[in-house]
């Protein structure tokens, strides 16, 4: 009677199963090179619908989008994508902001589980392009130098490497012994290299060079040079200029001296009074500024 049951209950199960749509997928983590194809595959492992409706799905950043609705491409999706294989979804010329989750959904009314999904998440590799480089073209012996390589188009993100003259700079100096007499410090993921006492074998040509999974680019070699601080030129250039400075002074004072700079004083009257006409006899009374005349006339 048990055995009975449970081979009763097996076939129910098995007959649920059967009628379920199910769908799996070749590859779930699909990666590709920017501007290349690929297919996202979502394959039906069971169902019972003859003709089955297929939609696909994109997810970015929160925001859900249409890539295959209706029997039909949706957006920029109609010129460079096509169903591959009945539910398979191929897409054209990627770019990198095709990186998203992509999801496939199968609805079979006929079936006792009508609808199943699965999600494709794509990556879409970019290539870095030609980094940034600062690089600065001299250095007194014993300072700080920092240098800096940086680019942001690049996808996964970049990492950087340095070279002095085309040689790789080891990120750690006590594994190289070639850079043992090296004070400096190496970050692979900013790109900053920095010096923090430099002498005059860091003299030299240096490039970076920014790596991803899609490939490399390389900036141009810039020139640094370490040069002696010439602590005697600098006294001597001092005492010229204070010299200098102190005969300007004794200069002025002689010239001070002899009058060279005394201001000339205005000697007489600062106004003079207009000339009297012929036979006007002007006479000051009392009041200031109150002038009165008579006149004479000679015959």
């Amino acid at each position: 009677m048990s055995c009975a049951i449970s081979y009763y209950l097996l076939f129910v199960f098995a007959g649920c199963s059967l009628l379920a749509v199910e769908l799996t997928s070749s590859n779930t983590k699909p990666v590709v090179q920017e501007f290349q194809s690929v297919e996202l595959s979502c394959i039906i492992k069971s169902t019972v619908t003859a003709d089955p409706r297929i939609e696909w799905k994109k997810i970015r950043n929160g925001e859900t989008s249409y890539v295959f609705f209706d029997n039909k491409m949706q957006g920029d999706f109609a010129t460079r994508a096509e169903i591959l294989s009945r539910t398979s979804l191929v897409i054209k010329n990627t770019t990198r902001m095709d990186t998203a989750t992509y999801r496939c959904e199968v609805a079979a009314p006929s079936d006792t589980k009508t609808i199943d999904e699965i999600n494709i998440q794509l990556t879409v590799q970019v290539k870095p392009v030609t980094p940034r480089c600062v690089v600065p073209k001299a250095v007194p012996v014993g300072k700080t130098a920092s240098l800096h390589c940086h680019e942001n188009e690049g996808y996964p993100k970049s990492t950087y490497s340095w070279y002095r003259n085309s040689e790789p700079l080891s990120p750690d100096t006590k594994t190289n012994s070639k850079f043992q007499n090296s004070s400096y410090s190496l970050n692979p993921t900013t790109g900053t290299l920095v010096f923090h006492a430099v002498h005059k074998g860091d003299t030299g040509r240096y490039s970076c060079i920014a790596t991803n999974d899609a490939g490399f680019a390389k900036c141009e070699e810039q020139e640094m040079e370490v040069y002696d601080l010439n602590i005697g030129g600098i006294i001597g250039g001092v005492l010229v200029v204070i010299a200098v400075l102190v005969l300007i002074t004794l200069g002025i004072c002689c010239a001070y001296r002899r009058g060279y700079f005394a201001n000339s004083k205005e000697s007489g009257e600062s106004y003079k009074s207009p000339a009297k006409p012929d036979g006007v006899n002007y006479i000051r009374t009392d009041d200031e500024g109150d002038f009165r005349h008579k006149s004479s006339f000679v015959i």
